[in-house]
Order: structure tokens, then sequence, then C-alpha cells
């Protein structure tokens, strides 16, 4: 399917859709905090995160394991567990209505149709009892109200259009019997069966080799271009969203700590901990030199330091680092960085 097929999704959300992107603003996450109530405490796990998202543009989210970028993903699709986590703050608008005061049945139908998720497990995310077309077809019996043939055959089409190679043999085959990266992009057919407005792609790319990872990678792209999504990239690996991503947030302990074009934070980072980020990435003019690392551990989220939460790894650190936490600003035309010092590493 083309943006012929659907018509032009400028000023729409989802082709069909009740929802109207006024200036292609699909996507408002405005402030938003979320925890986790456990025995040993509480995990403040989103620390009051912004970020916009544009009809045709690819967000990339990045950080390390447990910086927040899952569970922003997961509180903008309404499927965090509930308890143990609570939103006590914040906003996330699609097209301007706000998903966490919406009525649960009405969010559940922005779930797939409006807003959808490819996850990264697929082999966990897939049913292992049901055939892959099935489990395609069953979107359009459940939203569309077709019937088997009907439904099938569009899981065929899907397939087809995720470069599954003999899709109308494999149609009836089991997860198991695809390779990881076959799997994957039935997770993508399931997740744009529906023409989603927004694709949230969690860690699309984990556990396969670097030839299956730039495969994947091209593919969500073509989608996203072909169909005017806004595509939020979730990953660990600057690597994999360098040649896709449009703007870069970079989290860090439930926080937003960086937000720039791909190509200003790639050439010239503005916090530490993106810049540390980068140098640990492989070079081809480093050849036989050691790799740098960032010293020390992420945060417990139970107990976050004060100040800035980098202050512990960062050879900027200072004493106002210790004391007062930087807030995300402008720190050159548009670059955003939540440093005291981010002018220094900018121009370093």
């Amino acid at each position: 399917m083309t943006t012929t097929d659907t018509g032009t999704r400028r000023g729409k959300a989802a082709a069909g859709s009740e929802y109207h992107a006024k200036d292609g603003l699909l996507l408002e996450v405005e402030d938003l905090y979320v925890e986790f109530h456990t025995a040993d405490g509480i995990a403040r796990a989103i620390n009051g995160v912004n970020f916009d998202l544009y009809e045709g543009q690819t967000l990339a989210i990045l950080g390390e394991s447990g910086s927040g970028k899952s569970v922003t993903a997961q509180a903008i699709m309404g499927i965090l567990d509930v308890p143990p986590a609570v939103i006590p703050k914040g906003q996330i608008r699609y097209c301007g209505e706000d998903l966490l005061t919406m009525q649960a049945e009405k969010r559940r139908k922005t779930r797939g149709p409006e807003i959808s998720m490819v996850f990264q497990d697929a082999l966990s995310s897939l049913n292992p009892v049901f055939p892959v077309g099935w489990q395609i077809a069953e979107m359009f019996r459940v939203h569309r109200g077709m019937n088997r043939s009907d439904s099938l055959e569009r899981a065929i089409k899907l397939m087809q259009r995720v470069q599954i190679p003999g899709a109308k043999e494999r149609v009836k085959a089991y997860p198991h019997q695809f390779s990881g990266g076959m799997r994957q992009r039935i997770m993508i057919a399931m997740a744009i069966a529906l023409d989603p407005a927004v694709l949230i792609a969690d860690e699309p790319t984990t556990a396969l080799d670097v030839t299956v990872q730039a495969q994947i990678m091209a593919l969500l792209q073509e989608l996203q271009e072909e169909r005017q999504m806004g595509l939020i990239l979730i990953t660990h690996d600057l690597g994999v969203v360098a040649d896709v991503a449009d703007k870069i947030a970079v989290m860090y302990a439930g926080r937003i700590v960086e937000r720039a074009d791909v190509y200003d934070l790639y050439r010239q980072p503005a916090h530490p901990y993106t810049k540390g980020l980068l140098e640990s990435i492989p070079r081809l003019d480093q050849k036989g030199q050691q790799l740098a690392a960032i010293g020390g551990l992420p945060p417990n989220l139970m107990r976050i330091p004060e100040g800035c939460a980098f202050n512990p790894r960062c050879k900027y650190a200072q004493d106002v680092c210790r004391e007062d936490r930087p807030a995300l600003r402008l720190v050159a035309p548009g670059r955003e960085s939540a440093c005291h010092f981010a002018e220094e590493v900018l121009n370093g």
C-alpha cells in the first residue's frame, strides 16, 4: 500500500480516522512521569519527558538499558501494568487528545488503527500455537470486521510487502519455522496492518546480525516514507539509527538530556553522556585502539543522585552538578542539552 492508496495524510492521522493532526503534529508528550511502586520502594522510571512527533518524521530515542526508553513507549501505547506502574503527572496527546484521560474503550481502539508498536522480541511476542498468517489476519477480523478468507488475503499481501519470500505458501507456517529476521518482518506486518499514523519500534534489531539489522532498518524507513507515518525508533545503538532518524532524543535516568537533529548530534554532541556514547562506537580510523567507555553504572532508579543524575560518571562534573539538576535548555539553534556545561561540551 502506498500513500496513493489511502490518500494524502497531510492534516490527517490514520487513513479514515476521526483524528486530525493540526499542522502535521501527531503526538505530544508533555512533562511525563512514570513510577513503579514496589515492596522495596518507588522506582522513578520517567522524570519529566517532553517531545513531539510529526507526520513523516523519524524520532530516535537513545540510551542505555534502564534509561526509560521502553517505559515511555509503553506509556504511549497504554500497556503499562497498573499497578505497579503509576503515572502521577503528564500528558500524552494524540492529535490534540490526551490518551491518559481518554475512556478505556476509545483508547483501546487507538491501538493498532492509530498508534502501533513493533516489540523487540518477536519470538515471545508472536503466539507459538497459531500460524503467522492467522495472527496478521486477526487485525482485520477484529478491527475491520473482515471474514476469514478476505483477512487472510490481506495477510498474504502484507507478508509480501515486508519481503517475506513465498508468502502464499508460508502464510500457514508457525513462528518457530521462521528466522529471527523473518519473524521481525512479521511483527512489522502486524504493526502496519491497519495503516497507523504513529509506529513505535522498540529495539527492532535486537539479537539480529548486522546484515539483517540493516535490512530491517531499511524496510522501516521505506514503509515510513511511503505511508508518511510518524516513526519512533527506540534503541541503545547509535549506529543503527544514523541513516534513518531525523531527530534524536537521548535519555538518561528517565530524562531527555539532549535533543538535536541527527547530523548535528553525531557531529558535535552537547551533553557529556551523548559524547561518551559516541566515543564508545568502533570507528575505522581507530583500528587497533582501545574503545573509550563510560565509567561507572547507570543509577538505581530508587536512589537517583541529587543534581544531575549523570554527575557520578561525568568528567565535567563540579559542585553545581551535584546540587542543582540542570533543565533541558536551548544551547544553540536546534540544540537542547540538560547540562550546566553544555557550551563547553559542544565546543570542546
